[in-house]
C-alpha cells in the first residue's frame, strides 16, 4: 500500500470487509462457511478501532466534529450489529436469522460508508500530515485491535 493514499488504502480495507460477508452470504446455500464472516468481523472491529483511535482525533481537531460526532454514532450501530450477528453464529442460529442479520450490517456498511469515503477519507488524505498518514498506513499493514476495546457509540 505505499504508493496509495491512505483514504484509498481505507477504502480497499471496506471492499475487503463487505466482500468476506457477500463471501459468507453466498456460501449459505451449500456447506456454510463462516471462515469469511469472522475474518470481516474482525476485520471490521480492527477498522473501526483505527478510525476512532487514529484518524478522528486529529480529524477532529481540524474542526471536522459534526462529521466525526456521524461516524461515532454510526459505529455504534455497527458494533451492535456485529455482536448480533456473532451472537447468532455462537448459538447455531437458522439460516434465515444469519442471513437477515448480515444483510442488515451491510446495509449499515453501505450507508456509513457512502458517508465515509468522500467525506471524512478525502479531508484525512488533506489534512493529515505525512508522518500521520504513514502511521496509519503502517497500521493497516499488521496492527491489531487492543482485547476489549469496544467502539466509542457502542
Amino acid at each position: 500500500m505505499e504508493d496509495a493514499t491512505l483514504g484509498k488504502a481505507l477504502e480497499i480495507e471496506h471492499r475487503d470487509i463487505d466482500g468476506g460477508i457477500e463471501a459468507y452470504l453466498a456460501s449459505l446455500g451449500g456447506t456454510a462457511d463462516p471462515a469469511p464472516l469472522r475474518a470481516a468481523l474482525a476485520g471490521l472491529r480492527r477498522h473501526i478501532y483505527l478510525e476512532e483511535q487514529f484518524l478522528f482525533p486529529p480529524l477532529k481537531a481540524a474542526g471536522l466534529m459534526g462529521p466525526i460526532f456521524v461516524m461515532l454514532r454510526e459505529h455504534g450501530e455497527l458494533w451492535r450489529s456485529m455482536d448480533a450477528v456473532e451472537a447468532l453464529l455462537a448459538a447455531a442460529a437458522d439460516t434465515a436469522a444469519v442471513r437477515d442479520a448480515c444483510t442488515g450490517l451491510l446495509a449499515l456498511l453501505d450507508a456509513h460508508n457512502s458517508k465515509e469515503e468522500p467525506i471524512i477519507y478525502t479531508q484525512a488524505d488533506q489534512l493529515l500530515d505525512g508522518a500521520a498518514s504513514t502511521e496509519l498506513l503502517d497500521f493497516l499493514e499488521g496492527g491489531t485491535t487492543p482485547d476489549g476495546w469496544v467502539a466509542s457509540a457502542a
